[in-house]
């Protein structure tokens, strides 16, 4: 399971480490949720091409949007077989952007939150699925959601789910649905090796999604009490899904 994560790295090293064409200029996020608008990469005709997407999964022949649950992970042994994800596992596989994610450690009174990220301090390439939906007056509406898989031994102390990283290597494998087949594209979906992710605690500000700054990803002794709100601080922002067990969305 994901329900939050960060994007931090420099559009230039993101841009140099998918390799995609384009030159998006975006700033860094620290608290990634569902709702908002994500970075995607994806394949078209054969380029790989950076997009904006809505994280929160809305199948193609949902017709009404506001009586489907939000989406928000596809879980890796159903994506084949699911009709949520068969067409997009199919067609329309792509790669998230990020630099590690958040989750909270299950029984402790305050589900204190930690922050997993990649021991090299490279990005990670999150597994992904996605779609566009049109609605009746022709409008289109691309989302996303992201693969997730039994966790590996650094994530089950937290969370027995992770999001599945793609390594560099495997880039085309995931991404080319022309040539390469779902069931083929599957055997990607596996717990990341032990040694990639370091985890630490960070401060429970994380839990609020309208903090969005570099203190939520600094490591602090488990249990610390978060830091008072800064003055003037900026309108609530809306509410964001947060993702139960089955990848579904639920409003805080």
């Amino acid at each position: 399971m994901c329900g939050r994560y960060t994007l931090t790295a420099s559009p230039e090293a993101v841009r140099n480490f998918f390799r995609y064409a384009e030159r998006p200029n975006f700033p860094p996020r620290y608290n990634i949720a569902p709702t908002q608008p994500i970075a995607v990469v994806r394949l078209i005709n054969g380029q790989r091409q950076f997009a904006l997407m809505r994280w929160g999964l809305l199948p193609s022949w949902v017709k009404d949007p506001k009586s489907f649950s939000l989406i928000v992970n596809a879980r890796g042994e159903s994506v084949i077989d699911k009709p949520a994800f068969r067409s997009a596992m199919k067609r329309r596989r792509c790669l998230i952007p990020a630099d590690g994610f958040y989750e909270w450690k299950a029984g402790s009174p305050r589900k204190q939150p930690y922050y997993i990220h990649a021991r090299s301090g490279e990005p990670l390439a999150l597994a992904g699925l996605w779609e566009t939906w049109t609605g009746p007056n022709g409008e289109e509406l691309d989302t996303v959601a992201i693969v997730t898989t039994d966790a590996n031994r650094t994530v089950n102390p937290l969370q027995d789910r992770m999001p599945v990283i793609v390594p560099p290597e495997a880039f085309d494998l995931w991404l080319d649905s022309d040539h390469v087949d779902a069931t083929t594209a599957a055997a990607l979906i596996m717990p990341a090796p032990d040694s990639l992710l370091e985890v630490w605690p960070v401060s429970t500000d994380v839990n609020r999604v309208a903090n969005d700054n570099a203190h939520l990803t600094e490591q602090v002794a488990e249990g610390a009490e978060p830091a008072p709100p800064p003055k003037g601080t900026a309108a609530k922002k809306p509410k964001a899904a947060k993702p139960n067990d089955d990848g579904q969305g639920l409003l805080f």
